[in-house]
């Protein structure tokens, strides 16, 4: 499995006491900026820590180092914050978008990358920028923006993805309501080689039960809160 970032990157550049502090700022940063997003549109609501969730736990089951499953989880959180820019009247439209509105909300990855790279772009090479920017990329290059394929997509952007549509499947949206966790699944199996990374979700099949019992967890405390 291919890697977040060449070896002279942030691991070694730093000590492991300076990682761990520069890592838990970055993550505090992450979660306020993907919280901002969610409160956007009540529709999303825990929206991005069920991301960052998802993709830590893919990023394990993949063999991810704990360095790269962290910046994973940052990248999770921060991956909508591109639909700070994108209007309202758009992001909860509750019918068919026309095809402008849809060039609107195609724009987000590319909003989201510039908006983090000043904090980012320094950390893993500037891997978490490019997870943002490229995770509604596809496996078979009908993505945006740049209709990546394959392996030329970042792993950490073909990770998201499954995380991102396995969370977004399991919400109630304005034009449709949330499926069940195994309907979600079944989905999520039957797009991949197309929209994913057959090897990310074959990792996410083998800890879909765990995936099941942590955003339960999340949701409980989302409610009690």
């Amino acid at each position: 499995m291919d890697s977040f970032w060449a070896p002279q990157g942030f691991a070694q550049k730093n000590d492991e006491r300076v990682q761990r502090e520069v890592l838990s700022s970055l993550h505090l940063f992450a979660e306020s900026l993907g919280n901002a997003i969610d409160a956007k549109d009540h529709c999303t609501c825990l929206h991005s820590e069920e991301v960052a969730i998802i993709s830590q736990a893919i990023g394990v089951q993949l063999g991810l180092s704990p360095m790269e499953t962290q910046l994973l989880h940052i990248a999770g959180h921060l991956h909508d914050i591109g639909k700070i820019g994108v209007p309202d009247s758009i992001l909860k439209k509750d019918n068919a978008l026309t095809d402008e509105e849809y060039l609107e909300i195609k724009r987000h990855p590319q909003l989201g990358a510039e908006i983090v790279a000043p904090v980012m772009g320094a950390v893993g090479n500037g891997e978490v920028v490019k997870i943002i920017l490229h995770h509604h990329e596809r496996y078979d290059g009908k993505g945006y923006p740049e209709g990546l394929c394959g392996n030329e997509i970042p792993l950490g952007a073909r990770i998201i993805a499954v995380a991102d549509s396995l969370s977004a499947m399991l919400q109630n949206r304005p034009y449709r309501n949330a499926m069940e966790y195994e309907q979600a699944v079944a989905e999520i199996v039957r797009s991949a080689g197309t929209q994913f990374d057959p090897v990310v979700v074959a990792a996410f099949l083998q800890i879909q039960e765990s995936v099941s019992e942590l955003l339960q967890s999340i949701r409980c405390i989302g409610v009690a809160v």
